[in-house]
């Protein structure tokens, strides 16, 4: 499982409009935060993921729970889930 947080949904338009709250589309982008250990394969190999903290990530738009921790609105994620790996 990944732990991200998820990247703010933009708040205007470009041309300067102002997005309500119900129109805003659920932000498919995010910072990894935690990674589990990884899966076990069928030989009891664990088999690490190739996700790191700190990784900008996108991600199935309705996959994941979503879970509140430290006062910060995080999502849970499996590994399946992510997309993509954003470099930069």
């Amino acid at each position: 499982r990944i732990v991200i947080k998820q990247v703010e949904a933009e708040q205007t338009t470009a041309s300067g409009l102002v997005i309500p709250d119900t129109a805003k589309e659920k932000p498919q982008e995010g910072e990894v935060v935690a990674v589990g250990p990884g899966r076990i394969d069928d030989n009891g190999n664990r088999i690490p993921l190739d996700i790191a903290v700190g990784d900008k990530v996108i991600y199935s738009k309705y996959g994941g729970t979503e879970v509140k921790y430290g006062g910060e609105d995080l999502l849970v994620l499996s590994a399946r889930d992510v997309l993509a790996v954003v470099v930069h």
